[in-house]
């Protein structure tokens, strides 16, 4: 068994069986309305949710669904390409930028998620682009969208400030997006569609059991796309316990990343999740689906108010979960 620097990835190494499946979890739907005037309400909200479950839905955000609509049209018409065209923009070693077509591996699984995927890290887009004759308004819909991502997570962090005793707009200083060490990721995703009737061989996922690396991730769905599942709570260190999401166009799921639990010192939690193989009486199509993984920037310190870990900077900590699960592409 691989061993990791990282106490995380030794932890994912663990989770990879089939678990089993149990009827859904309640997963705390949070209204982001007004929400200046709402501030001190949201706040509460989104802390109950955080350290109790790991997992929480936003709904009445800022993006609109009209936006979050024409960037899964334009995430579509992309992973429409021929893979040969899609290999221009092939991703930059270690550096989370451009398009791979089932290349991660996780510690969990040991076997390739079932999917392709484009990332935007702004910093490394050089030549990551493709034309306006290739995909029409492909970056212009992808760049508005981010941008709308990036103030929508960093509402939610700002709520984590107030409760850890950080200023206010201490994780949107440590997610400058006018920094060169930007490193804060747009990830546009397809899974394959599956072919027959046959249940998926063992071990095969569409994406291995996992904790995401970064401080938040904010989880775009289209609804009858299911495939989702969560496990909270205890049941992560357990027998794992799987339930599934329901994807819905106007909810936005999120969950707390493996950074942030670690900045906190473990008050917030970091929740496992999958996405299974559908089985033979699902939709067995293809699954699109966009996440926008808030990173802090390369140049951060990592360290809660309880000096409960020892520092690291954020680009040593994703330096270290990117080589763990791009080992074939990683520095």
């Amino acid at each position: 068994m691989t061993s990791y620097a990282l106490n995380e990835l030794n932890f994912e190494t663990t989770i990879g069986g089939e678990g089993t499946e149990t009827q859904a979890r309640a997963i705390p739907v949070i209204d982001v309305s007004d929400f200046e005037n709402r501030r001190s309400e949201i706040t509460d909200a989104l802390w109950q949710a955080a350290t109790q479950v790991g997992f929480f839905q936003l709904k009445n955000h800022d993006l609109g669904l009209a936006l979050v609509r024409d960037a899964f049209a334009v995430t579509e018409a992309f992973f429409a390409l021929d893979n040969a065209q899609k290999q221009a923009f092939a991703l930059k070693k270690g550096l989370n930028a451009g398009w791979e077509f089932m290349q991660q591996v996780r510690p969990s699984t040991g076997t390739a998620d079932q999917k392709e995927s484009y990332q935007i890290t702004l910093p490394h887009m050089d030549n990551l682009w493709p034309l306006q004759t290739l995909v029409p308004e492909f970056q212009r819909v992808v760049l508005e969208f981010e941008y709308k991502a990036w103030q929508l997570g960093m509402q939610v962090l700002s709520c984590f400030a107030d409760k850890l005793g950080f200023a206010r707009d201490f994780f949107t200083q440590a997610h400058a997006r006018d920094s060169e060490h930007f490193q804060s990721t747009l990830r546009l995703l397809h899974y394959l569609p599956v072919a027959g009737n046959d249940e998926a061989p063992k071990g095969i996922w569409r994406a291995g059991a996992h904790t995401d690396f970064d401080c938040l991730t904010m989880v775009f769905q289209r609804d009858g796309q299911g495939g989702l599942q969560v496990c909270p709570g205890k049941d992560a260190s357990e027998q794992q316990a799987w339930s599934s999401v329901e994807p819905k166009d106007e909810l936005i799921t999120c969950n707390i990343g493996d950074m942030l639990m670690r900045w906190s010192d473990d008050k917030l939690k970091s929740t496992l999740h999958r996405v299974r193989m559908p089985k033979p009486d699902e939709y067995r199509g293809p699954r699109y689906s966009m996440a926008y993984f808030c990173q802090a920037n390369k140049d951060m310190l990592i360290q809660g108010p309880e000096h409960k870990y020892p520092p690291i900077t954020a680009a040593e900590y994703l330096l270290e979960r990117i080589k763990a699960n791009f080992a074939s592409t990683a520095k």
